[in-house]
């Protein structure tokens, strides 16, 4: 096989990670981008030398049978429209970023009817690909499991104007801190259990942030594992810019003989009786995670993928149970 032909649907922030990892790789060619905005698509065209380009996904879909061998979507949240299913149709493998949908049925049929056709997916759920994860996941059967995980994702607002409104993106949970939730289940499987809050208030609208502001500034969900794992997951998008240092991000697992400190994309401390470590990430989570994507795509080896789109409906589906959870006060059950 040639070079693999990649499709880019959306060329904003995210996007532009993915555009860097792309350029990166011999065996891949970039031949069509679509994007809304003029400036974005053509500075993503003109990176790769690309000449076809177009003003929104639909219309690179239209020519994309025969001349694309896989898709790159990174739109808001609220965007998707019908692109996975299209893709799925034409047989075309995808990349799409998370959350994938906000529409919980769209996702189920995406799901069942890629699974139909064994078509390779992918969800950008990043933080399953990085060295440090795989050292925790590769360590954990060494030690008696139980005990508690203290997570978060505590920061500020992003300047894009979906983030700002929970209608669009489905809160911080949803949008941003649903990649420690996806770890969460990655580590320790299927969850039996979560209960959540939200709060707002602090972040007033207009005020350091867009006059539509309506999120939740903070929320925090408890959610119950099997053998006795229980995690606490906060995030936050209250602290003002400039206000300190970056509050800690990430995972704290603490089990009765060994402790991970798993600092956000960044380090890993590992502390026993006998020692304690301090790993640095060594290679970026996004690349790694492209490449297993182009991977899968030129064998056609699936096994390369860490979550695919059905698996990835199951952490979407977590994150919507803990805004349920929030709605009605209850504990939600899943077994």
């Amino acid at each position: 096989m040639g070079k693999i032909r990649v499709g880019l649907i959306g060329c904003g922030g995210r996007a532009g990670n993915h555009m860097s990892q792309l350029i990166q790789m011999e065996d891949v060619q970039v031949v069509a981008v679509a994007d809304p905005i003029e400036g974005r698509r053509l500075a993503a065209a003109e990176k790769f030398g690309c000449e076809n380009i177009y003003a929104n996904g639909d219309e690179l879909l239209d020519s994309a049978k025969g001349n694309v061998d896989a898709l790159f979507i990174c739109v808001e949240p609220t965007a998707h429209g019908n692109m996975e299913l299209r893709a799925v149709e034409l047989g075309i493998p995808f990349l799409v970023e998370k959350p994938m949908s906000l529409d919980l049925e769209y996702a189920e049929k995406v799901a069942l009817e890629a699974e139909k056709k064994g078509l390779i997916t992918a969800v950008g759920f990043q933080d399953r690909y990085q060295d440090l994860t795989d050292i925790i996941k590769k360590d954990l059967p060494n030690h008696k499991p139980g005990g508690l995980v203290y997570g978060a994702w505590v920061g500020g607002i992003p300047g894009v104007w979906w983030w700002q409104k929970k209608s669009c993106c489905g809160g911080q949970l949803v949008e941003q801190n649903i990649h420690l939730l996806d770890e969460l289940r990655y580590l320790f499987g299927e969850p039996l259990s979560i209960y959540a809050t939200c709060s707002e208030g602090i972040v007033k609208a207009g005020e350091g942030c867009s006059e539509e502001y309506k999120n939740d500034d903070h929320s925090t969900a408890v959610i119950r594992f099997e053998n006795n794992v229980t995690a606490t997951l906060v995030s936050g998008c209250y602290i003002r810019r400039g206000v300190g240092t970056r509050p800690r991000c990430g995972l704290y697992i603490t089990l009765e003989d060994i402790i991970y400190d798993y600092r956000l994309r960044n380090n890993l401390i590992i502390e026993t009786v006998e020692e304690t470590r301090d790993i640095p990430r060594k290679a970026d989570q996004t690349f790694t995670q492209d490449r297993a994507f182009i991977d899968a795509v030129a064998t056609g080896n699936r096994g390369l993928i860490r979550s695919d789109y059905t698996d990835a409906l199951k952490s979407l589906k977590l994150a919507f149970a803990a805004n349920e959870s929030m709605e009605s006060g209850k504990v939600i059950y899943f077994k």
